[in-house]
């Protein structure tokens, strides 16, 4: 075999080799780098470099070269846009061989600071039937480009198409696996908040669980939600800092970065927003940045959920967290809507249950403690004409009869309205006394069975107050109706503490009722409001001649 011969299968097998290491590298930028250091090794060109065609494929988008320094491009009045000589494989995309440039009928020369260049070598790439760029290659360095140049050239763009297909398919693949990476991360952190705040309907809990599960998800120093109230904005939740100084926290819903979330209606990064934050907490968190993602639900803005300065390659938050604490957003308003419409509901029914309870002891004291105390007046007034002795003897043991039932009727009244030896001994010895009450102003016999672990010794300290006035509210109401409305002759109370709970039942063998047609005045819908602030249960048994048994259970809770 000739030298000649050798070289060129040497050639090949080289060609070959560099062309399989291109198309194996999935880099795109670092693609055409190496493109453009092989098409100058395998031709010896001083001078390379790649026009990207734009999307109309008119002119360049892009021009990367090789051999020419940084100081010498500077001096370059103007760089190539793909006119004149480069412009021909543009316009006609074939392989361009020339001894000189300058005799190219396209050649118009060099613009000010161009290096001078004589040989010239252009190669077009194309993808899938569409042009992507051309090769140029000046300057070889022993004399003018051969035909083998051109073979070798036009091989290593066919090579060269193939890697730059396989680093844009590969990208394009990476982004769309991003974006579904992210797409899921949001649905998990969505998922996330939904099922942690699902079911949990007070608000102060929901916010808790919001501030800190989006702190966490995003790695932040800071996160909390600050909340609408009329023009105001309240910050109602806080992580990642003492809260005592921070919670009830107010500032102008105007002029704040929060308010311009608001209205954008976007997540807004505490460095691109035009207004500062206000003072207090700028002055308390001193935040280096943050991002700000409103809390809307059906088109109602309800506040701002806010991240503060990133721990892990912060302070700055990227898109991608952006679209997780979004996601929390998403979840945190439906939970932050539902909790405030049950508080709203909440209130409204303890205002309704108020004014019941208004009306009913407006009644009571007009109808006897008021009629009372109106003849106790009118015994006086008679009293003041009386001479006879006896007769003024009788008048005043009426009178005094007269005003002990009107100190009792108030001070049952009072004792309804907080019993006060509930305070001050304990739920046992006030049970004790309103069953001894009730029975003394009833005909039927109230037996009662009380068994508290605190009365007995088998407990260091007294059931929590808010429990201990739900156990006495529902036995009151309880007796209240079996005494007024069952017409008992025997009504029998038991309430003990058993496992972890208060078990309570009220039974009497009245006349019972049909609990589907049970109306407002039996009370029922208080007990149930009392039972669910402390977290207990009721049931009622009845029948029409059969009687009733109420049933309430409550988990035990101490006094610290």
């Amino acid at each position: 075999m000739s030298d000649t011969g050798f070289r060129e299968r040497n050639d090949e097998r080289r060609l070959m080799e560099l062309g399989r290491n291109l198309v194996a590298e999935l880099d795109l930028e670092t693609v055409l780098e190496q493109l453009l250091e092989i098409a100058r090794d395998i031709t010896r060109a001083r001078y390379v470099a790649l026009g990207v065609l734009d999307d109309a494929g008119q002119g360049f988008s892009g021009l990367l070269t090789l051999g020419m320094d940084e100081a010498t491009q500077a001096h370059i009045a103007r760089l190539p846009v793909g006119e004149g000589l480069l412009g021909e494989l543009v316009r006609d995309p074939r392989p361009l061989r020339l001894a000189r440039i300058a005799e190219h009928s396209r050649s118009s020369g060099f613009p000010p600071g161009h290096p001078p260049m004589s040989s010239f070598l252009g190669v077009p790439i194309h993808i899938r039937g569409r042009a992507y760029g051309n090769l140029y290659l000046t300057d070889k360095e022993d004399g003018d480009f051969d035909a083998a140049d051109e073979d070798a050239v036009v091989a290593l763009a066919g090579w060269a198409a193939i890697a730059i297909e396989n680093a844009r398919l590969y990208h394009e693949e990476a982004r769309r696996r991003r974006d579904l990476e992210q797409a899921a991360r949001r649905y998990e952190a969505m998922t996330e908040i939904a099922r942690a705040v699902g079911g949990v309907t007070q608000l102060d809990r929901v916010l808790a669980v919001v501030v800190d599960r989006a702190r966490a998800l995003v790695d932040a120093r800071v996160a909390l939600v600050v909340l609408i109230d009329g023009e105001e904005m309240v910050v109602s939740a806080i992580s990642g800092v003492d809260p005592g100084q921070m919670i009830g926290t107010r500032f102008a819903r105007s002029g704040s970065v929060s308010g311009h979330a608001i209205r954008l209606d976007r997540a807004v990064h505490l460095h691109d927003a035009p207004l500062e934050m206000s003072g207090p907490l700028r002055a308390r968190l001193a935040p280096r940045d943050g991002l700000l993602v409103p809390l809307s639900f059906r088109g109602r803005p309800l506040g701002v959920l806010a991240v503060f300065d990133r721990l892990s390659g912060g302070p700055a938050f990227s898109d991608e967290d952006a679209l997780v604490v979004e996601g929390v957003a998403a979840s945190a308003a439906t939970g932050v809507a539902t909790a405030q419409g049950v508080a709203e509901h909440a209130l409204r029914r303890s205002l309704r249950a108020a004014e019941r309870e208004r009306h009913r002891w407006s009644r009571e004291l007009h109808d006897q403690t008021l009629q009372d105390l109106a003849g106790l007046r009118l015994m006086l007034d008679a009293l003041a004409e009386m001479d006879d002795r006896d007769q003024i003897k009788a008048v005043t043991q009426k009178a005094r009869t007269r005003l002990n039932d009107a100190i009792a009727q108030l001070r049952h009244l009072v004792a309804e309205l907080r019993p006060l030896v509930l305070d001050d001994l304990g739920i046992g010895p006030a049970l004790r006394a309103l069953a001894g009450q009730m029975g003394a102003s009833s005909p039927a016999d109230i037996s009662l069975d009380l068994e508290f672990g605190y009365e007995s010794g088998t407990a260091s300290a007294r059931l929590h107050a808010d429990v201990e006035e739900a156990t006495y509210r529902v036995v009151q109401e309880s007796l209240n109706n079996a005494v007024k409305h069952s017409g008992a002759r025997a009504i029998s109370v038991s309430v003990a503490e058993r496992d972890a709970e208060i078990s309570i039942e009220v039974r009497d063998d009245g006349v019972g009722f049909d609990p589907d047609a049970l109306h407002a005045g039996f009370g029922l819908i208080g007990m149930r409001e009392r039972l669910q602030l402390v977290g207990g249960r009721l049931r009622l048994d009845a029948s029409p001649g059969g009687g009733t048994t109420v049933r309430a259970t409550i988990p035990i809770r101490r006094s610290d």
